[in-house]
């Protein structure tokens, strides 16, 4: 596991970072805000339906295409566009190639939210 950023302030170099690893699925940790994670990982296929009770999820497409899929309908995603997730609200994340993702959750939040199982997983810092 990465360690842990240094206290002191530094600019993050987001194609650096997403250059460092090559897993899908994965958050990396590259900043905090206060209370929340600034959060980058690749993803390609599915993800898991779940939803977070407590919080709210930001996705930002850095590079690709996401579809971010709700009971009611799909939103999709290109390169520039952000969608927030709102609490409580059941989502499925799907990329259909590689997507580069930004993410800014609560430190507290997991990834698959009320689901759980074989796809949790902390973020790591990178």
């Amino acid at each position: 596991m990465a360690a842990r950023m240094s206290t002191r302030p530094e600019k993050v170099n987001l194609a650096d970072k997403f250059g460092r690893f090559s897993e899908y699925w994965k958050q990396k940790i590259v900043a905090e805000v206060n209370d929340f994670y600034v959060k980058i990982a690749k993803l390609k296929g599915s993800f898991e339906w779940h939803r977070h009770n407590e919080e709210d999820e930001f996705f930002l497409v850095v590079k690709g295409r996401l579809t971010i899929r709700l009971r009611d309908r799909d939103i999709a995603l290109n390169e520039g566009e952000l969608f927030v997730v709102p609490r409580g609200t059941e989502h499925l994340p799907v990329a259909p190639e590689e997507a580069w993702v930004l993410v800014l959750e609560s430190k507290t939040a997991v990834n698959t939210g009320d689901r759980g199982g074989a796809r949790t997983a902390a973020p790591e810092w990178i």
